[in-house]
């Protein structure tokens, strides 16, 4: 199974963010959209896992909700990697996101599973581009007005993607298992 770990905004938020995006979304018709239904902020992307890894990781990773509290974020403003990838940025207690984070991958490694070695950096991922054709700087400077709401990020998942099952041939993401933050 192709899985990562993630934390996800509540609906509300969601929709705040569709809805101020709607302009950006008619001016900018290039780009490939990703839908509100698959909105998370990814602590670990693991890859295939294997079914026999799957009870340690389940473990594992359960332990490291318990032992982190609920974190108050919110998205504003945002931002590009390069011409490929348009997102907007994830306010709050983003130290706390980081450790919230370290502590999946660690739990991940654990598990034998490999991990990527690079910085946290909190986003969440609205478009990519079909090619380095586009310009994503006018897109960033519409974004930089946008305030959302603080929500609180109480759940920590477990989710699977299947490449090419959403709408449009997209990823389509199911939770495999939730647990509450801070419950230990």
């Amino acid at each position: 199974m192709r899985l990562f770990v993630a934390l996800t905004p509540p609906p509300e938020v969601v929709g705040e963010l569709w809805a101020a995006m709607a302009v950006l979304r008619a001016n900018q018709p290039g780009l490939r959209w990703t839908t509100p239904e698959q909105w998370h902020l990814t602590l670990v992307f693991l890859g295939e896992v294997e079914d026999s890894a799957r009870p340690e990781l389940i473990e594992r990773v359960g332990r490291v909700a318990t032992r982190n509290p609920p974190l108050t974020l919110s998205f504003g403003a945002g931002g590009r990697f390069g011409n490929r990838v348009l997102w907007t940025r994830v306010e709050g207690e983003t130290d706390r996101l980081r450790r919230l984070a370290t502590s999946a991958r660690a739990a991940c490694r654990r598990c034998g599973l490999p991990v990527e070695d690079r910085p946290y950096r909190p986003h969440l991922t609205l478009a990519r581009t079909r090619g380095d054709t586009e310009d994503l700087r006018t897109a960033v400077a519409q974004l930089d007005r946008f305030a959302g709401r603080p929500w609180t990020a109480d759940r920590l998942h477990l989710v699977r993607s299947l490449l090419g099952a959403g709408p449009g041939h997209t990823a389509r993401h199911e939770r495999i298992i939730s647990w509450p933050l801070g419950t230990g």
